[in-house]
């Protein structure tokens, strides 16, 4: 995306990127479905004696990914896509804010295979 976003294109149509634009966008929405019961799994595998915190994180991943998922559907609902919107969504505080759930649970899962 941060690619795509840099080349200045006015629109996906006509283009081999701006297919992939789309094919890309369309991946991320269907993997923000259902991401945090995914997750839920690994934390089940961890068998932590209070899941509580774990529970309600998954709730904030939840929450996070289907705001995400918003905006990435209302770009790919344009007939165009061009680089800018591309670049205001990489911007998007919900995308980033997922993001960084996902680096904290990451670390989380991380030092539970360190023990």
């Amino acid at each position: 995306m941060l690619a795509y976003a840099g080349q200045g294109l006015d629109s996906d149509q006509g283009s081999g990127k701006g297919a992939q634009i789309r094919e890309f966008l369309t991946k991320c929405n269907q993997a923000l479905t259902g991401l945090a019961e995914f997750l839920t799994g690994f934390v089940k595998r961890l068998n932590v004696p209070e899941t509580a915190p774990y529970a309600a994180f998954m709730g904030v991943i939840d929450r996070d990914a289907r705001d995400a998922g918003a905006a990435v559907q209302l770009v790919l609902a344009q007939p165009s896509i061009s680089s800018q919107l591309v670049d205001n969504l990489n911007a998007s505080i919900h995308l980033r804010a997922l993001l960084t759930d996902l680096f904290l649970i990451d670390e989380v899962f991380k030092s539970h295979r360190r023990t």
